[in-house]
């Protein structure tokens, strides 16, 4: 039997241990994942808020009132700055996951057509969707996009036939960046009497503040619902994020209520029932504290400091920003353009890039149900500290480029072996093998991936990744990750 008798030193000093091992949150050196405003008495306002309300249950807010007012609030805030108007009416969930996934569930419930709902995309949405069609038993379909990675409007309008229970499209899509044609694809979605949803989890508090855009949010006719993060621009500690829905008789789809069982009478807004309201206190306490001008001040250094990376990238033979990005993000690509001694291939150069202090994060290539590739990229999200590091990443990104410009990027074939070895063997009958844990960890240990996580190059991977059917490497994946976590 395991015992713990640990003083309170000895376990926050283990617990500092254990960080110590952790990407680094702050100070700009993870492009991905985090968002840092830069401002340490943010933080503090933050960590105070939270131990404020530690021992309350957002559960119930009839109970603890406190987590209603701040709501409330924090509703009324975003519900304003995305163009909302008093039929605009929202929740705080845990997360821009639970926000997508409540947006289809209320879709779904709202449904009047024939047959199986279907939950209609671009090929660049975010994967909360895949899991929200998952769970809540619609038929995906995503419509390619182009190589710039934009919804195709007529595609998507042509696909609007009955059956299609929501339209779903991104301000920004999280793998390029791209500000998806909203104005276009949201009246015909209105015409149709489709629910359109946008994904701004991660631009819905960075580009009201962002300059030249079309159209994009409520204001836009056609729109019934949006999600926006308050753990990404936001600021606020994961998790926290907020779905704002177009009318109230469509928003209840979203709740459940239940007073079938003996016990206290269950309405949830969310899929969480008992909830910490620490992330609600930090996200509203941020609000409060920077209001729309202290956000408009952090976008704006965003923007700097994103204009002269996209400089930078441009400066950098051999490397290629994919299309036209939006917001405090952007992907690179390999530039085709150029002779193949002068290419630089992405994930090579994250790699690199990685030796020099920064992590950025690889995307595989991908394949579309229309045969069309986009080809592997490299995702670097920018928050207000790049701005204090700006010069330092913009000389490890040209240094890393010189380091593996020619160096040809990673044939997805070639890293499975030859075609009479044990690997290729091993693949050739994994249809017929027992999707077990066993079986998985035997072919991650003939990749040499299993027992410690991920190598340090991770170039290698993202090949394995785009060489291996989808399913093979979902379900293998599932088990290194799985691994991770066992005692």
């Amino acid at each position: 039997m395991i015992q713990f008798a640990a003083t309170a030193e000895e376990i926050l000093h283990e617990l500092a241990t254990l960080r110590a091992a952790d990407a680094p949150t702050h100070g700009g050196k993870v492009l991905s994942y985090v968002y840092d405003s830069g401002l340490a008495a943010l933080d503090d306002l933050a960590a105070a808020a939270m131990l404020a309300v530690q021992p309350l249950n957002g559960l119930d807010p009839t109970t603890f009132t406190s987590v209603a007012a701040m709501e409330r609030d924090v509703i009324a805030f975003t519900r304003e700055l995305l163009g909302g108007d008093e039929d605009v009416v929202g929740t705080v969930t845990s997360g821009g996951t639970e926000s997508c996934m409540l947006a289809v569930k209320t879709a779904r419930e709202n449904f009047r057509g024939q047959g199986a709902p279907r939950l209609l995309a671009p090929a660049s949405v975010h994967a909360a969707f895949h899991k929200a069609a998952h769970y809540f038993g619609l038929t995906l379909e995503l419509v390619p996009v182009g190589p710039d990675g934009r919804a195709d409007a007529a595609a998507m309008i042509a696909a609007m036939v009955p059956g299609v229970a929501l339209v779903v499209i991104s301000a920004p899509s999280y793998p390029h960046a791209i500000l998806d044609p909203v104005t276009e694809i949201a009246a015909a979605a209105q015409a149709k009497g489709i629910d359109l949803h946008v994904d701004a989890c991660i631009g819905g508090l960075v580009l009201p503040f962002w300059p030249d855009l079309p159209a994009w949010d409520l204001a836009v006719p056609g729109v019934t619902s949006i999600s926006a993060d308050l753990h990404k621009y936001g600021y606020a500690p994961k998790g926290a994020s907020v779905l704002l829905t177009r009318g109230r008789d469509r928003q209840r789809a979203q709740y459940f209520a239940s007073t079938s069982w003996p016990g206290y009478p269950v309405v949830n807004p969310t899929l969480l029932g008992s909830k910490s309201a620490a992330p609600l206190a930090a996200a509203w306490a941020i609000i409060k504290f920077l209001g729309t001008a202290g956000f408009a001040e952090l976008a704006t250094s965003c923007h700097r400091s994103t204009g002269a990376l996209l400089e930078t990238v441009a400066g950098i033979e051999g490397l290629a920003v994919v299309g036209n990005p939006t917001g405090p993000l952007f992907a690179v690509a390999v530039d085709e353009g150029v002779p193949e001694a002068g290419r630089i291939d992405p994930h090579h150069w994250a790699d690199r890039l990685k030796s020099y202090g920064f992590t950025a994060q690889l995307q595989p290539a991908f394949i579309q149900s229309d045969g069309s590739v986009l080809p592997r990229t490299t995702h670097l999200t920018i928050t207000p500290v790049t701005e204090s590091r700006l010069p330092e990443l913009q000389q490890a990104m040209i240094q890393a480029g010189t380091d593996v410009r020619g160096v040809p990027g990673i044939d997805p074939q070639r890293v499975l072996g030859p075609a009479d070895g044990p690997m290729a063997a091993l693949l050739a009958g994994a249809a017929q093998f027992p999707r077990n844990s066993a079986t998985a960890r035997q072919i991650l240990g003939a990749m040499g991936l299993n027992g410690g996580g991920l190598p340090s190059a991770m170039a290698p991977v993202l090949a394995l990744v785009e060489a291996l059917p989808s399913g093979v490497t979902e379900w293998l994946l599932t088990e290194l990750l799985a691994e991770l976590l066992e005692p």
